[in-house]
């Protein structure tokens, strides 16, 4: 349950990157034979989908007026994105489990991260301290899919 765990602190800090990483992992049939994921997150136009609105989103974000990812909106995305994404890196047997752990800790580690990109924007931008937080999310995600995904 640790990639699920892994993935919904990741979606805390963009609701949108992680599931489409996910999606694009199932797309080309890349998540173990246990992990069936969610219906339609296996579709590659759903992956593209996914993909064009994480990029938005990131976009976004550097906006001055974007709103903090704390906001009911933003808070109620994450926990359905993580849940989902959650819930397809885990085993059937799990998958509940691993989806509200998942969302959860996404909640959680979405104020987490505000607060630490408002204390970084004190001293840098909005965009530098957004572009940082893109990079380290990238790469993060990008570890936990190499980790789950076959050959």
């Amino acid at each position: 349950m640790l990639p699920s765990l892994i993935i919904g602190a990741l979606s805390g800090q963009r609701a949108l990157t992680p599931l489409a990483a996910v999606s694009i992992a199932a797309a080309r049939h890349r998540l173990p034979e246990e992990n069936a994921p969610p219906p339609l997150l296996d579709k590659p136009w759903v992956a593209g989908g996914l993909l064009a609105v994480a990029v938005a989103e990131m976009v976004g974000d550097k906006w001055p007026k974007s709103p903090n990812r704390t906001v009911l909106s933003g808070s109620t995305a994450r926990f359905l994105t993580a849940a989902a994404a959650g819930a397809a890196l885990a085993p059937r047997e799990e998958r509940v489990k691993a989806g509200l752990l998942a969302a959860v800790t996404a909640v959680g580690t979405a104020h987490l991260g505000l607060a630490a990109r408002l204390r970084s924007m004190k001293r840098w931008s909005q965009a530098r301290t957004g572009f940082v937080e893109d990079a380290l999310l990238l790469a993060g995600t990008a570890l936990v899919i190499r980790q789950v995904a076959t050959r």
